[in-house]
């Protein structure tokens, strides 16, 4: 992704506080397990949800075996519905797209169903297809992920939809009949025979032989309880899930552990919902035949699928090529930070010094930093004696996509660095995260930072007027003659401590 040196647009605020992008979007997904509504604060390439709520139904209990939807998840499903459709005129929404999955599509009396369903919500359902199924939740990838390459599988109640993705291009996919729900029931309640079926199945899919060696992208409830298990064994220090890796040999261990086991016995069960438990072994069954007959490199967990799919399929193309890591973070730096535009001066600011610096920086250092800068200034309200923590905290569990935790980490350590400087001792855990080399990006950024921010009072127009830059062993800043009165000794010391972490002797330097 190619980030433009002349600073997009800035979004406009409306009263109170919340970008001008319109009324918020709805989506209704009726699933086979859960019915869940997500609101979202308008159609973007980084969409934020504004409200999420899920009730789980049980709807396609039984439907492989019985034909039928069951009577009880019925009824649960229309509560659910007409509980939205409330919730969305509450909220003004100007848009909801409602969309059901396997349950509704395989079942005899799904049209009944979903006649009712439509009174219930008071708006149209799209009937999605296995193939459209798979397609939007692949989609879902391409808008979460920075150039996502492999498979993106989405394990529902009633099917699992796989799909080859590189970048934004995507393979044809294929659904197939493994949802945890659907396998409770073909299996009598057995996860080793559940497991004989999803192997059968796994090996006469074409798709499946896309993932060798590549990323396989989890998306669905079942899937983010397992890793969340997961992450609390290892006692991770990010509580954010979309993003989450597990290395495929590891995670075909912990998927014959939770097969095997009784699932209340697992450590930290209570970080998963009761109604959701009784899944667990079958989606643990799914994943470890899908480990045993695909081999992929390594399980990444999406938290973007379907819904954020369909949004993602609604841009123009222009709207598709943004980056919507720095998407979030310029909307962030425009709601929190005391003069937006000064996070954009940062960025070009920074360009130039390091290039002047001739260290190596691929295009992913340079789209981090650039949005480690429109992240810098958003904890100024806070006391200063907290400033960083709370800027590494926001940073840290911010719902943001196209980043994964080690990026995500220099981004938290980076806004914490230059608050406290680059010598503070920050957040131990969540710099286990982080390389070395990107540990020591993250230093000299904040260290640059804290130049930057007693040089110009975080106001615009002062950064362009004041380059920073190496010349042989030298850490030069120049000022302009009506701007030498800012060679105070805070600014001295602030860029001595930059110069000692990248080699060079600093000196101020008043143009003539």
């Amino acid at each position: 992704m190619n980030i433009s040196r002349t600073p997009q647009p800035l979004a406009k605020l409306d009263a109170p506080g919340r970008l001008a992008i319109g009324k918020p979007l709805a989506i209704i997904d009726i699933g086979s397990n859960s019915v869940r509504l997500v609101a979202y604060e308008g159609l973007s390439r980084a969409p934020t949800p504004i409200f999420n709520e899920k009730h789980l139904c049980g709807l396609g209990r039984g439907v492989a075996t019985s034909g039928r939807l069951a009577g009880e998840g019925i009824e649960k499903a229309l509560t659910a519905l007409r509980r939205f459709r409330a919730l969305c005129e509450v909220m003004d929404v100007g848009e909801v797209h409602v969309i059901a999955t396997a349950a509704a599509r395989d079942a005899a009396n799904g049209k009944a169903f979903l006649a009712a369903a439509r009174e219930a919500i008071g708006a149209p359902i799209e009937l999605l297809s296995g193939q459209r199924e798979a397609e939007l939740a692949a989609l879902g990838v391409v808008a979460g992920f920075h150039k996502p390459d492999g498979v993106s599988g989405d394990l529902g109640g009633g099917s699992l939809e796989l799909n080859p993705l590189k970048g934004a291009r995507l393979s044809r996919g294929a659904t197939l009949p493994l949802g945890g729900l659907a396998l409770m029931d073909m299996s009598g309640k057995s996860p080793k025979k559940a497991a004989r079926i999803a192997r059968e199945a796994i090996q006469a899919c074409k798709v499946a032989e896309a993932m060798r060696d590549r990323t396989f992208y989890a998306i669905g409830g079942s899937w983010r309880a397992l890793a969340r298990l997961h992450m609390r064994q290892r006692n991770y220090p990010l509580n954010v899930m979309h993003g989450y890796v597990i290395p495929a040999r590891e995670a075909a261990d912990f998927a014959a552990l939770v097969e095997r086991v009784n699932v209340d016995t697992l450590v930290n069960i209570d970080s998963v919902a009761p109604a959701r438990r009784t899944l667990l072994p079958y989606a643990a069954a799914v994943l470890g035949e899908l480990i045993a007959v695909a081999k992929p490199r390594d399980i990444v967990v999406s938290a973007s699928g379907v819904r954020e799919g369909m949004i993602y399929e609604r841009l123009d193309a222009a709207q598709r090529r943004v980056d919507p890591l720095i998407s979030a973070a310029r909307d962030l730096n425009v709601l929190r930070s005391r003069a937006p535009q000064h996070g954009e001066d940062l960025c070009d600011w920074t360009d130039d010094f390091m290039l002047s610096t001739q260290f190596e920086e691929t295009e992913e250092d340079r789209r981090l930093r650039h949005a480690a800068c429109l992240l810098a200034d958003i904890g100024w309200r806070a006391h200063p004696d907290y400033r960083g923590e709370q800027s590494l905290n926001i940073i840290a569990n911010a719902s943001f996509v196209a980043i994964d935790h080690p990026g995500r980490a220099y981004l938290a350590l980076a806004a914490s660095y230059r608050h406290i400087g680059p010598d503070g001792d920050v957040s131990p855990l969540l710099r286990t995260l982080a390389s070395a080399r990107m540990l020591d990006r993250a230093h000299i950024l904040g260290a640059a930072m804290r130049v930057a921010y007693v040089l110009s009072a975080a106001m615009p127009g002062v950064l362009p007027r004041c380059p920073l830059t190496c010349r042989k062993n030298k850490l030069r800043l120049s000022l302009p003659p009506d701007l030498a009165s800012f060679a105070i000794d805070r600014l001295q010391g602030r860029l001595k401590q930059l110069a000692r972490l990248i080699g060079r002797e600093p000196e101020i330097v008043v143009e003539k």
